[in-house]
């Protein structure tokens, strides 16, 4: 089984109810697109979204709380985010890494409350600019997925996202090489575990925009992309899943 593609909107702490009119855009201008569609809104939009989308794409959670239920005010479970509509829920990016310090151990026992409530997790890794400056790149890629993938992982409930930290609303983007390194390595590292890493759908994530969707989609083992800030707008996001279904 290959890696199915798949073109990922995260909106963060973006969006409204008036913002779901840029999911009718996108419906109209990809009625039919060559790769799965996911769009993560904040969690206030999710159920709307869903409803909105009619399972023509698919609706992602951007976190899920490690307990299927309790005392954790302001946080959301996984079986919510089902609930709701979801079928995906983004773990361990960058930012709930930095803002929240969040631990591989911690983004770990999330994806496993991800998976018992029949969500797929999109899991995050990603190396500062420091860690790149100072050579330590795939050492920390190879640290995060060892510790951040549970052993309940395969290639139908889990995705890969590489997200440079640096490269996230920068502008800056990785060279080709780089990306490809980089994703080269994750594909061992799954394959080495996973009975069936070799079909983990691995996305690249950091200032994916419609000028240079086409040519990050032909480095090898990238099967998609994780957007931020260019999911906001059909106009944006429209050819980047175009490239993808092109690829």
């Amino acid at each position: 089984m290959a890696p199915r593609k798949l073109a990922a909107g995260n909106w963060k702490m973006n969006g409204t109810l008036a913002s779901l009119a840029e999911i009718d855009q996108l419906q109209a201008g990809n009625p039919a697109p060559g790769c799965d569609v996911l769009i993560c809104p904040p969690a206030t939009l999710v159920h709307a979204m869903a409803a909105r989308a009619a399972g023509k794409l698919a609706v992602g959670g951007q976190d899920c709380h490690a307990k299927e239920a309790g005392a954790h005010t302001g946080d959301i479970a996984a079986a919510q985010l089902k609930d709701a509509g979801a079928s995906h829920v983004i773990l361990g990016h960058s930012e709930r890494r930095t803002d929240h310090g969040e631990t591989d151990a911690q983004v770990a026992a999330k994806s496993v409350a991800a998976h018992q409530a029949g969500l797929v997790a999109v899991i995050c890794v990603g190396e500062t600019e420091a860690q790149r400056d100072a050579g330590e790149t795939l050492d920390v890629i190879s640290a995060q997925l060892a510790g951040s993938v549970p052993d309940c992982a395969t290639a139908a409930n889990t995705v890969i996202a590489y997200e440079p930290v640096w490269a996230i609303g920068t502008g800056r983007t990785p060279t080709n090489d780089q990306i490809a390194e980089v994703h080269g390595v994750m594909r061992d590292r799954l394959a080495a575990r996973f009975d069936d890493g070799g079909d983990f759908g691995l996305l690249y994530g950091g200032s994916v925009k419609p000028g240079n969707a086409a040519e990050i989609f032909a480095i090898p083992h990238v099967n998609g992309a994780l957007v931020g800030g260019a999911s906001l707008k059909a106009a944006d996001f429209g050819p980047i899943i175009s490239a993808l279904s092109d690829a």
